[in-house]
């Protein structure tokens, strides 16, 4: 029938690849985010790979320092009245907390989960230190300064012991592994209640001046939440200005307002205990420690280790290394930043524990934790 064999058809030949450029897709927010991107916090103005100018960072930290120094504050007037201790010696142990908050900070950015967060201390150390200053009968002891040293020492050598704890869980990386089985649904409540557990000591330091506590914070909440929202229609600057230093203008403005009732003489004629926390000259902080004052190993004398003491310390270590994981997963979160593995988390717990054994040869009597 006139057939003919012919081979087939070639196959076709695929398209030699486009030389032209592929675009480039911008990157998630902080560079190797394992979040989505529509996951991400946009509001937010710096993430953990930001590097904003000299100026906004040394603003910056000295706001972080204040807010640090109103809660160490407030730990040592919790504790060291407890303890026999005077203004003087007062003062001193602020100025080892904030000292040995500056050491601790630096070991975790530069070398823990080096995230930016603050190590401040632990109001979690409030309850074994308080015990520690009953368990000391005054009577034992000609002064009340006698026996502020003697409860120091005994604080300091539990403090050293319990702090080996720490090390023990990170170095081993046994925190590590326990930490993969953190969830948000467990971490969420830990963060919410180490915040939520400083109002316990805060309104009542409120309450004892409400003329000068009250208009702080209603004054606070004025301008952190409804100024920049109503008045951002003005100029842009105000909405960032207030956004971030809104406490430094009302801290500027309440204490001059405290000022201007002292020097009225509004307290002239109310109790003492009145005086001690409205009038600011009655703190005798500044007039009973040196401008400058750096902590030496065993300031308050050789520590004192007691086995029932130091379990008992061991206790707030453990809640203090759960403060600050919780805290780690929350910073990396709002920073941008990947979840931090195990083993940062066990580095992390580490230096914990490092710097809490820091603190107990430095003379703090208690141990630091991530400032929620």
């Amino acid at each position: 029938m006139g057939e003919t064999n012919q081979p087939p058809p070639p196959p076709p030949v695929a398209a030699p690849p486009s030389m032209m450029p592929m675009p480039m897709m911008a990157p998630a927010v902080g560079a190797g985010a394992i979040h989505p991107p529509h996951e991400q916090f946009h509001h937010l103005a710096y993430c953990v790979h930001s590097n904003p100018s000299w100026v906004q960072v040394a603003a910056l930290a000295f706001l972080h320092y204040l807010v640090m120094l109103g809660s160490t504050v407030m730990l040592a007037s919790t504790i060291v009245p407890a303890m026999g201790g005077n203004a003087g010696d007062k003062a001193r142990v602020i100025q080892s907390f904030l000292f040995m908050s500056g050491i601790n900070t630096m070991l975790q950015t530069l070398i823990g989960t080096r995230l930016p967060t603050i190590m401040n201390a632990s109001f979690a150390f409030v309850v074994p230190v308080l015990s520690i200053a009953r368990d000391i009968d005054s009577n034992d002891f000609t002064n009340n300064h006698q026996r502020f040293l003697h409860t120091m020492r005994t604080t300091q050598g539990a403090l050293i012991v319990a702090s080996i704890l720490n090390m023990i869980l990170g170095f081993s990386t046994i925190w590590g592994a326990y930490a993969k089985k953190f969830s948000p649904v467990i971490m969420t409540p830990v963060v919410c209640v180490v915040g939520l557990g400083l109002f316990e000591l805060g309104f009542p330091q409120v309450g004892k001046c409400v003329e000068i506590g009250l208009p702080m914070l209603i004054l606070a909440v004025i301008v952190q939440q409804y100024v920049p929202r109503y008045f951002s229609h003005i100029h842009e600057r105000i909405t960032y200005l207030f956004e971030r230093y809104s406490l430094l203008l009302c801290i500027g403005i309440v204490w001059a307002f405290a000022a201007i009732l002292t020097a009225a003489g509004a307290y002239n004629h109310v109790s003492p205990k009145t005086q001690q926390h409205c009038r600011t000259d009655k703190s005798f902080l500044m007039s009973s420690a040196p401008w400058i004052k750096i902590p030496y190993p065993f300031q308050w004398g050789t520590p004192i280790f007691t086995a029932g003491h130091s379990f008992g310390m061991m206790g707030a270590v453990l809640v203090g290394a759960f403060e600050s994981t919780g805290a780690h997963f929350a910073t990396a979160r709002l920073a941008g930043a990947t979840p931090p593995p195990g083993h940062v988390l066990s580095r992390s717990v580490g230096l914990q524990g490092i710097g809490m054994f820091l603190e107990g040869i430095f003379g703090a009597p208690a141990g630091s934790s991530v400032s929620v």
